[in-house]
């Protein structure tokens, strides 16, 4: 089983602006892609888990907290399963890639932040890959 990581990217300022860019980062298995917009910090998406889809995201505005959790059972998840975070951040470019198997959720940590999600299954494949588990297990999100 391939196990979650982060692909580090990096940002470039001149006179003309900023370029943030994760250039180590490839995409011949992205089939779509889509943003995720949360106008404040309240707003918890969580469970969601996939078998068979990867899934991979990049914050291009604010911040969020990114949980994932491997699954022991799709059916019947254990209850202490432990889950696993991290934060990106616009600021500091990253690209943090969740295999098949996990199940994950977000959180803004910013008013206004904007997450893109790739995925490497196309929407009618994606529909019949799709998990879900209450927001409550695994993780207390009000401690972000």
């Amino acid at each position: 089983m391939k196990k979650v990581s982060v692909i580090s990217g990096d940002h470039f300022t001149d006179a003309r602006g900023t370029v943030s860019f994760v250039n180590a980062f490839r995409f011949p298995d992205i089939k779509r892609f889509y943003t995720i917009h949360h106008p404040d910090t309240d707003i918890i998406r969580a469970w969601q888990g996939h078998k068979i889809e990867s899934k991979y995201f990049y914050v291009t505005q604010g911040s969020f907290l990114i949980a994932y959790v491997l699954i022991d059972s799709w059916d019947n998840p254990s209850e202490s399963l432990l889950a696993q975070t991290i934060v990106l951040d616009a600021e500091q470019p990253a690209i943090l890639c969740i295999p098949p198997g996990y199940a994950n959720g977000i959180k803004a940590l910013a008013a206004n932040a904007t997450l893109l999600s790739f995925s490497d299954l196309d929407i009618d494949a994606a529909k019949t890959d799709n998990w879900r588990f209450d927001q409550n297990l695994w993780l207390d999100w009000s401690k972000y």
